[in-house]
């Protein structure tokens, strides 16, 4: 008896250290350095956040990085069905007390109607990059729509895109660095969808971990997000937002 009492406590207690992993509000700050990069502008400070999905941004979150950050960038799932159209409002009034906002799509933004949700772009300022491209100081930010739904066209996004400036790649969807070659000229791409796993046991999960990946095309940045699917559970693989600095490299590292 006494097993079946300690193992309902050790469910208990892990329950609970699942709920707090899932609602945290961390910021990781990185920088990366491009020779691409201007080397008489300042750095960008990006804030980039993912996956947002049901969760509501506390205001931790927002006076951790308003004065830490230029612009801020959210590629994809800012929402999902049966989140309050109030609510999405709600994060993007926080949001824009940081800076302007970019967007891409992500799968489950689709799940709500994608023309009210336009509407509210409109209203608050919020500029979609969809398969397109759009400068900001000193880079150039190309967004491709969802490639889970197939509806990514990286091409059109690309195109016209100067390989020799700083380009940033925003896609919901980190598989699309496959589709990259070196040539290509992208020199970061942020990147969500993940939830890096969400709940890892022994450091194995049904999705990749989070993290930056050095790739032969890319250096590709991948968030585990801010918000959760299906459970507000996470395990191994806890909330975060970002903090990243942009900056001139005369060599790549």
């Amino acid at each position: 008896m006494w097993i079946i009492s300690v193992l309902l406590v050790i469910g208990v207690v892990l329950i609970l250290y699942m709920v707090r992993e899932a609602f945290a509000d961390r910021v990781r700050e990185l920088t990366f350095r491009f020779p691409s990069y201007p080397r008489d502008a300042s750095p960008l400070k990006v804030f980039f956040l993912s996956d947002i999905h049901k969760r509501t941004i506390s205001e931790n979150i927002i006076n951790a990085v308003k004065d830490k950050a230029d612009v801020v960038v959210i590629v994809g799932d800012l929402t999902e069905g049966g989140v309050p159209l109030s609510r999405v409002e709600k994060n993007l009034d926080s949001l824009t007390a940081i800076g302007p906002i970019f967007f891409v799509w992500g799968n489950n933004d689709y799940e709500v109607d994608p023309v009210r949700l336009k509407a509210l772009f409109q209203k608050k300022g919020v500029r979609e990059i969809v398969n397109g491209r759009e400068d900001f100081g000193a880079v150039t930010f190309i967004g491709v729509d969802d490639g889970t739904l197939e509806r990514a066209d990286l091409p059109r996004a690309m195109s016209g895109i100067d390989p020799a400036s700083c380009n940033i790649l925003l896609s919901h969807d980190p598989s699309l660095s496959a589709d990259l070659v070196s040539t290509d000229g992208i020199d970061l791409m942020l990147s969500g969808h993940t939830h890096g796993g969400q709940i890892r046991l022994f450091g194995w999960g049904l999705y990749p971990k989070s993290g930056v990946d050095r790739l032969p095309a890319v250096t590709r940045m991948t968030s585990a997000g801010y918000g959760t699917s299906l459970l507000p559970l996470r395990l191994g693989a806890k909330a975060e937002t970002h903090v990243v600095t942009i900056a001139h490299s005369p060599e790549e590292e």
